[in-house]
């Protein structure tokens, strides 16, 4: 996937954001998702890039200044998303391709606490596979269904489909989004 293309995915998740937002990407991996929302939030962004692969942190690395003056700054972590992070509170988190490597059965505590991170009203944003079966690529697929499901059990808003478009290795690939309530 190209980084136009990952722009495009989840652009309306990220539409109207503030000019100073605070975001991460977890399970970041070489950073077309990474730079993608980088230059959605604009020069006045941070974001967190977070990997547990020091190989894609070096990547990260070499990318994170090369959109200076139209993208946010980039800052690479090397940790594993799964953990508890010590992060600063956020304006918005993006898992993208990412969910799918936590095992199903772990999922639901993985995501309340990437919810935790957020300020209320807070986005979280998920770019994962629909109407894929497992494999050693995608272990644990991520329906949409999966996902509305489990944003309401942990508190977030109804999750909402902003972006979709078939995959080349089978099903689709959409992006929704769930916030955390403001007053929470």
């Amino acid at each position: 996937m190209q980084i136009d293309e990952a722009a495009a995915l989840i652009r309306p998740a990220v539409a109207g954001v503030g000019a100073s937002e605070t975001w991460a990407e977890l399970g970041a991996g070489s950073g077309t998702f990474t730079r993608a929302l980088a230059l959605l939030l604009g020069p006045g962004g941070r974001l967190y890039a977070v990997d547990r692969d020091r190989r894609a942190v070096d990547a990260l690395r070499s990318v994170a200044g090369r959109e200076h003056g139209r993208a946010a700054a980039v800052t690479p972590v090397l940790a594993d998303f799964t953990q508890p992070l010590a992060l600063p509170a956020l304006d918005g988190v993006l898992l993208a391709n990412a969910l799918h490597f936590v095992h199903d059965g772990a999922q639901r505590d993985v995501l309340a606490r990437v919810a935790d991170y957020l300020r209320p009203g807070g986005r979280l944003v998920l770019a994962e596979y629909d109407g894929r079966a497992p494999s050693r690529w995608v272990p644990y697929p991520v329906s949409l269904a999966r996902f509305r499901a489990l944003a309401a059990e942990i508190g977030l808003g109804d999750a909402e489909l902003v972006g979709e478009r078939r995959s080349a290795y089978g099903g689709r690939l959409y992006a929704a989004v769930a916030a955390r309530p403001a007053g929470a």
